[in-house]
């Protein structure tokens, strides 16, 4: 198999991915825009060949790198970045190279939150309200119907990036007075409610192969906007609600040979579930890492059996909960980082610094903790996280 992954040396575990590619027998060729001698050992030795461009979003080099790589290497069987940012481009190479995967008349049902609505009526999944209005008085007959608070968000992109709560009328005219006239937004109602996550590897015959759930009771749209802390917890096992409804999603949707990360409100007034957006690429935020530290699996590694061989090993049985905890630079914490490793260094399992780009919502450092208990991960997560007063 002759793999070419976009992107290998960002995000950081992009190299996990493509190391397990290479021992699982793929020809892994890179495109990158970083320097040769930049990569870090293990890229370096996963990759057959590493084609340097100018720029990742010039997509006559990317053009050019394929075609290079296709009279050297023969037909090239998978193109990917497994990054959010990248998949018009993935799909627009795939498309041209006639590679297997999503092509371009698809990916924006990947993309645009507007589409992905259809999807989850298909699926049979409740959704949320929303409007796709452009003006102030379009949105009328939508907010009587829903009242405040809303949710402002852009239709294409990820994350929270200019996602914010709408209060009340003036802030709602505020929005429509300053929002960017090139960027497309929808509103949507406001769900009280907890996140949760369905996320694992689909088969190119559209089998689950392994699935886990993530539960996130902070706003990733509020720690965006106040700077504040993000924790989640990797939870041992899957409830059959969210078990079901991430099943009709990726049905509905006909997702086969990805990882995929869906999220669902659980809404806290009636207990449904809500289906809010889909990813077709691996969860973020360390998220990857916290599944092989739940369960005790790599899931870099079963992912690429799954792409080179269609194999996947399991059972698979979640042994512990994983929590996640962020740090600030400009908060001041009561315990310091000392503190922590003293008292429950038994329980942590990785702590590392963030990269710039992802601090906004990601945080500045972070912790990863498990323990079969979860009242347990939630206090350590209290003593990370807890700031002086005054």
């Amino acid at each position: 198999m002759n793999f070419i992954f976009f992107s290998p040396h960002f995000p950081r575990n992009s190299a996990d991915f493509c190391s397990h590619l290479q021992q699982q027998g793929a020809t892994v060729l890179g495109i990158g825009d970083a320097e040769y001698d930049q990569l870090e050992d293990k890229l370096k030795s996963a990759l057959t060949e590493y084609y340097k461009v100018s720029s990742l979003e010039n997509y006559d080099d990317i053009l050019r790198a394929v075609g290079y790589f296709t009279h050297r290497y023969g037909k090239i069987d998978r193109f990917e970045s497994l990054n959010e940012y990248w998949l018009e481009q993935d799909a627009a190479i795939r498309t041209d190279f006639n590679i297997y995967g999503t092509k371009t008349d698809f990916v924006y049902n990947l993309k645009q939150k507007s589409k992905m609505k259809e999807f989850f009526r298909k699926s049979g999944v409740s959704t949320v309200q929303f409007s796709t209005g452009t003006t102030r008085d379009s949105v009328d007959d939508f907010i009587r119907g829903t009242g405040f608070p809303l949710v402002v968000k852009p239709d294409l992109g990820s994350g929270a990036s200019m996602t914010y709560k709408i209060n009340n009328e003036a802030e709602l005219q505020q929005f429509f007075d300053t929002k960017p006239d090139d960027v497309a937004f929808i509103i949507e109602e406001f769900i009280d409610g907890v996140i949760l996550t369905y996320d694992g590897l689909v088969d190119i015959d559209g089998n689950v192969r392994f699935a886990v759930s993530h539960l996130f009771e902070n706003s990733v749209m509020d720690v965006v906007n106040t700077d504040n802390h993000l924790y989640y917890f990797c939870l041992k096992e899957i409830s059959p609600e969210v078990e079901l409804a991430g099943k009709n999603i990726l049905q509905a949707f006909d997702i086969r040979e990805r990882f995929f990360h869906i999220e669902l409100f659980k809404s806290n007034k009636d207990g449904r579930i809500i289906a809010l957006e889909v990813n077709m690429r691996p969860p973020g935020a360390w998220m990857t890492d916290a599944i092989n530290y739940s369960y005790d699996v790599d899931v870099y590694e079963e992912w690429a059996r799954m792409i080179v061989h269609n194999e996947v090993a399991g059972p698979f049985e979640g042994k512990y909960y994983t929590g996640y905890a962020s740090r600030k630079r400009h908060k001041h914490y009561v315990h310091s980082h000392e503190d922590i490793y003293r008292t429950f260094g038994d329980k942590i399992v990785h702590y590392a610094e963030i990269e710039e780009v992802f601090s906004r919502a990601m945080g500045n450092s972070a912790y990863q903790f498990r323990s079969a208990d979860l009242g347990e991960v939630r206090d350590i997560v209290g003593y990370i996280q807890q700031v002086e007063e005054g």
